[in-house]
């Protein structure tokens, strides 16, 4: 088990760290704030990735039965990956904020303390609050209570990841000072299709795949599902609601941005004088 856990727990901190080494060498003008930030962008693009091939192949493995089908695929990743990626997150995310903090100045961020901390899990609360929930829920759901059934459910959800490439490239191209480009423009359109798609119309899907097994109507399967079920599902679906929202409104500011024309130089400027 220990030998299972060390997978994940040697492969994600390893390549942070092997890309914070790597990144000043390249953009020798970025501060620290600059390399953890891509740092941590990469590494969640890559477990990202790992996830969302592993969804595919459960997913296409276990569509024959959907309760029944299992895949061994669906536990292991749990533990060997998606564990240890959680724990990691949480520790990167706390470096990312700490120094964004700490390179402009702040007094409260010239060194580690509980005070930064503290800081951290209130500015950042649903995103804390996200990773444990899946720590301490899909954890035990997956190893215990499933009773071996509903594999390709597990694996739907780890297809939600496909979205993180996607916000992860746009913060890079920011980092790079391209987010005037069409690449950015084509990217966020993608952060918002795979979002809704993977994060949102996912668990619609699965209720009608459920229904269907069970030769139940779409609207009757919240009643033939324990209530502990829908709740689980409620609880996942509505933060993703919620950055879907946000993902929109920052979306269209981006547009209406876009749509006014730049002011020319010499009223910028102002009036000369003579």
């Amino acid at each position: 088990m220990w030998q299972v856990l060390a997978c994940g727990a040697v492969v994600f901190p390893g390549l942070f760290f092997a890309f914070r080494k790597v990144l000043p060498t390249v953009f020798k003008h970025w501060t620290d704030a600059d390399v953890v930030l891509v740092s941590e962008r990469l590494v969640s693009s890559i477990h990202a990735l790992m996830a969302t091939t592993a969804g595919v192949v459960i997913v296409s493995s276990c569509r024959g039965n959907i309760i029944y089908d299992r895949h061994w695929l669906t536990t292991y990743f749990v533990i060997w990956y998606g564990v240890p990626y959680m724990t990691y997150d949480i520790f990167a995310m706390y470096l990312s904020h700490y120094y964004r903090y700490h390179v402009k100045g702040h007094e409260d961020y010239k060194q580690h303390s509980l005070r930064t901390v503290n800081s951290f899990v209130r500015r950042e609360f649903l995103l804390v609050l996200h990773h444990i929930a899946l720590l301490t829920i899909l954890l035990p759901i997956t190893l215990f209570f499933r009773k071996d059934q509903g594999d390709f459910f597990i694996g739907c959800l780890f297809l939600t990841e496909l979205s993180t490439p996607f916000v992860s490239l746009g913060k890079i191209l920011i980092q790079l000072s391209l987010q005037d480009c069409w690449l950015h423009k084509a990217n966020g359109g993608m952060v918002l299709v795979t979002f809704f798609v993977c994060r949102i119309a996912l668990f619609p899907f699965m209720y009608w795949m459920y229904g269907r097994h069970y030769a139940i109507p779409i609207y009757g399967v919240p009643f033939h599902l324990p209530l502990a079920t829908n709740l689980g599902s409620s609880c996942i679906l509505a933060p993703q609601v919620y950055w879907f929202v946000l993902l929109c409104r920052k979306g269209y500011r981006l547009y209406r941005r876009s749509r006014v024309p730049p002011s020319p130089p010499d009223a910028a400027a102002g009036p000369k004088e003579d």
